[in-house]
């Protein structure tokens, strides 16, 4: 049966648009609008949820759906939690420059060769930095930027998690390692190869972890997703389990990573995996509302002001064409979530200078009211803002920077 959803009934929702109206109304001076906020009770709750969910294998922090080095750092201060999984190495270096993290997996190959120069130029990143390769021309590029292999690079191979289903691949398309002979071939390289060491193994079933499978207006079309959901653990245990005792023989790996939100029972149920995965958990995106296997509690929050009234039945905001990426969709979109009952409308949909809203709320609204929105994806959104507030109780405690913020664009 599906679970029971927290914070998604119109009073719930009431009360959240409440409680944010009147905490940004107690800051002085007023703050710039779009307000962003990150609601910790809701992000505490998520993580103490991921640590129960992964029963007892440690949960490295997705730093792509945060982007927040203060809450980077929060999660990771969490008993259950331990090391980041970055987007791109000069993320990585900067976080280990900075002390946030000194246990870093960077989740996709690099080619940034001023990265890559700095990396192997500094003993203490290249032992706290991993990167990932899944061909040996990733490698070469490593070679290319040093003169010297005095300092071993570390390296986990990134293993295709795709469903193979009558010839087609269903899933994310990463790495051409795909079959066991592949994956052992490109092992033996790294192990031969001066000046690198093999330490992990990454296989992330994006089709798994981040496709909703209990939308209420697709029942036919989420179970069909469950089945293939289910058949893609089933063929990828199977291929883990051979991968791994493969592997076995020729190296001691310290981490198999997998998993991710949306998948995190599943996977931490397979053996060969010892850790997991997992970002938009924290945060719960619109994206992450229609999942069976968790109860989301959306945490992170954008608020517009109204400016105009066109309308009895309008009102219209400014701002709010925070458009996730992705295939183009209306579930790309940020969803009206405070006050319930507001719509875009189907025309104009979300603009980057105003946003005009219907429902019935809307008659309500005035000038200079808040709308408080969600954003499709996580971490996204704070690529729109220099600062984030986070909220406590009732109360808006503190003002912290994003990575845009602190002056970095990945």
């Amino acid at each position: 049966m599906p679970v029971a959803r927290a914070g998604d009934s119109e009073v719930a929702r009431n009360r959240l648009w409440t409680r944010l109206s009147t905490a940004v109304s107690a800051l002085d001076p007023a703050p710039a609008t779009p307000v962003m906020v990150v609601d910790l009770d809701a992000f505490d709750a998520n993580a103490a949820d991921l640590v129960r969910r992964a029963a007892g294998k440690p949960v490295r922090v997705a730093s792509k759906s945060v982007r927040v080095p203060a809450l980077l750092e929060r999660a990771l201060s969490i008993d259950g939690f331990r090391g980041v999984l970055a987007y791109t190495l000069r993320e990585a270096l900067w976080l280990e420059r900075n002390g946030i993290s000194d246990d870093i997996v960077v989740a996709y190959p690099t080619v940034d060769l001023v990265a890559l120069a700095e990396l192997v130029g500094s003993p203490s990143s290249a032992a706290r930095i991993t990167v990932m390769v899944d061909e040996v021309e990733h490698l070469d590029l490593v070679d290319s930027v040093r003169s010297s292999r005095a300092v071993p690079v570390r390296v986990a191979l990134d293993v295709d998690a795709g469903l193979r289903l009558g010839g087609q691949l269903v899933g994310p398309r990463r790495s051409p390692l795909h079959d066991p002979d592949d994956v052992m071939r490109l092992a033996r390289q790294v192990l031969d190869r001066e000046g690198f060491a093999l330490v992990g193994v990454m296989t992330y079933e994006g089709q798994v972890a981040g496709v909703p499978d209990d939308l209420p207006s697709q029942r036919a079309r989420s179970l069909v997703v469950r089945r293939l959901k289910s058949a893609s653990m089933s063929q990828l245990g199977e291929r883990r389990q051979v991968i791994a005792a493969r592997l076995a023989d020729l190296v001691e790996l310290e981490f198999w990573n997998a998993g991710g939100s949306g998948s995190v029972e599943a996977t931490a149920a397979d053996p060969a995996v010892t850790e997991i995965a997992a970002g938009s958990g924290l945060l719960v995106p619109g994206l992450f509302d229609h999942y069976r296997a968790f109860t989301p509690r959306p945490a992170a929050f954008f608020g517009l002001p109204v400016t105009r009234k066109p309308s009895p039945s309008t009102a219209t905001v400014h701002g709010g064409g925070f458009v996730a990426s992705g295939a183009t969709g209306a579930d790309r979109s940020p969803i009206p979530w405070a006050p319930p009952g507001l719509h875009l409308t189907s025309l104009e949909g979300v603009g980057e200078v105003q946003t005009p809203l219907t429902g019935h709320p809307a008659a309500l609204l005035r000038v200079g009211d808040l709308v408080w929105f969600r954003h499709a994806k996580s971490g996204e959104l704070f690529e729109h803002t220099n600062t984030v507030w986070l909220l406590a109780g009732d109360r808006l405690v503190d003002e912290v920077p994003t990575y845009r913020g602190c002056g970095n664009s990945w």
